[in-house]
């Protein structure tokens, strides 16, 4: 059974750093066409964050450029998003999906808010 679970979040202030994490059960990682990461905050719809794809290409929104940046661990079969400079418009429940055959497999959420 293929799942993804999320790990990391937490409470941070402005400007601070956190690091997310991917774990990727009954297949590895870099099996994924795509691995990444998408938002949900509160009254918003999710949104598209971070990818990495198979050949080890990324994508990023806009508003995250240069602050975040998402990677693939192959041994420990985790993808990570390094987030710094954190901002209170990060606060969201972030998603991560795994992309293999047009189906995304999503975890549950871990949630990030940024506060003084």
């Amino acid at each position: 059974q293929v799942q993804v679970v999320e790990s990391g979040g937490g409470l941070v202030q402005p400007g601070g750093s956190l690091t997310l994490s991917c774990a990727a059960s009954g297949i590895l990682v870099s099996r994924f066409y795509a691995v990444g990461w998408y938002r949900q905050a509160p009254g918003k719809q999710r949104e598209f964050v971070a990818t990495i794809y198979f050949g080890g290409t990324t994508n990023y929104t806009d508003s995250v450029n240069g602050r975040f940046t998402i990677s693939r661990d192959n041994v420990k079969n985790i993808v990570s998003l390094q987030m710094n400079n954190l901002k209170p418009e990060d606060t969201a429940v972030y998603y991560c999906y795994g992309e293999m055959a047009i189906r995304k497999y999503w975890g549950q959420g871990t949630q990030v808010t940024v506060s003084p």
